[in-house]
């Protein structure tokens, strides 16, 4: 179920990406504090591929994450990673160990993959929801109405309207 709900969750990004054109991927936007939509897909990716390369060693820290420029400019290669983490996020749970610098010392979390991968969803449904707000300056760009609002709201409002 978590995994189904991470690759909806990838499907929905890839969905958006697609309709956007480059400059309105990578262009800064005020109301996203000078930030762009690419910036933000670029957090998600990162995010989720850090996961996944610290998967065989056990041992993942989100702050060590690559930063690249080129994932929130370049639609295409943004493109090609979430295709890669939709391919290769479904994998057993395990023990991993989560690492943060704090106050020049590393600390160590004991953590799993399913743990982590629950963190990654909400974290991506986090900036899905900013996403969604620079989204809404294009006219051409259809973005579903639970884009970015977390499936324990989406769920709640559904009882409401029961």
């Amino acid at each position: 179920m978590l995994i189904t709900s991470i690759k909806e969750n990838i499907k929905e990004l890839i969905e958006l990406l697609i309709q956007l054109e480059e400059v309105q991927f990578s262009e800064p936007q005020e109301i996203l504090s000078g930030s762009s939509i690419g910036g933000h897909y670029r957090h998600i990716i990162e995010f989720f591929t850090c996961l996944l390369d610290g998967y065989q060693l056990g041992a993942i820290n989100y702050d060590n994450r690559k930063r690249d420029v080129d994932l929130q400019t370049k639609p295409a290669m943004a493109l090609e990673k979430l295709q890669y983490i939709f391919n290769t996020i479904a994998k057993r749970n395990k023990k991993i160990t989560l690492e943060q610098v704090l106050e020049h010392k590393i600390l160590q979390i004991e953590s799993n993959y399913y743990r982590e991968l629950l963190y990654n969803l909400e974290h991506s449904i986090h900036h899905q929801a900013l996403i969604k707000i620079g989204v809404l300056n294009y006219k051409s760009v259809s973005v579903s109405k639970n884009f970015g609002v977390a499936r324990s709201t989406i769920t709640y409002r559904e009882k409401c309207v029961q």
